[in-house]
């Protein structure tokens, strides 16, 4: 009798079909999100549950073939902050490449997600807020969607919000380009 081979585990990320970047003709996403706010004034670094949900979602859209920038991840989660001017200049140029974004503006507002929030929209990119339920938002997050392409995303966990996720952001992209989406 030989020994039965471990199933390969799954995740919710995991792509059923082709991957949705491909799927949409798209390849970069920009991930923003509260960075300064969350640091341990102690460590410099985002600890562990603060960096969770953008690790996850990191993770979860280059599975989905997407090139994704993001400035946690860049600046080693605070331990390699970089110059207001530097990041600042580095962020606004990512977010005009981008072909999608995605935020999470932050409870309370963070004051730059908001700000590139405002670029995302100014530049005509599909844009994608993960509202966490139970939390307050600025009334212009909450009514961006009357003046640019933005899908909201409410939700409790994260990982239980990626099927949601994944959705909008075809919504977004394919609103943006006044395309039909593929039928599910």
């Amino acid at each position: 009798m030989t020994p039965s081979t471990p199933a390969t585990p799954t995740t919710a990320s995991a792509p059923a079909t082709a991957p949705l970047a491909r799927e949409l003709g798209v390849s970069t996403l920009f991930l923003a999100g509260p960075f300064l706010q969350l640091l341990d004034p102690a460590t410099g670094r985002m600890p562990e549950p603060s960096r969770s949900p953008f690790a996850l979602l990191i993770e979860h859209f280059e599975g989905h073939g997407f090139d994704v920038h993001n400035a946690h991840r860049r600046e080693a989660w605070g331990a390699e902050l970089m110059a207001p001017d530097e990041c600042t200049r580095i962020d606004q140029e990512e977010i005009r490449k981008a072909d999608v974004f995605v935020a999470l503006p932050g409870a309370p507002a963070s004051p730059g997600t908001h700000i590139e929030i405002g670029w995302a929209s100014a530049f005509g990119k599909p844009v994608v807020l993960l509202l966490e339920r139970g939390r307050d938002y600025t009334f212009l997050v909450q009514g961006l969607n009357t003046v640019a392409t933005v899908e909201h995303v409410p939700y409790t966990d994260v990982a239980g919000a990626l099927p949601a996720l994944d959705a909008a952001v075809r919504r977004a992209v394919t609103r943006v380009r006044g395309t039909v989406p593929p039928a599910a």
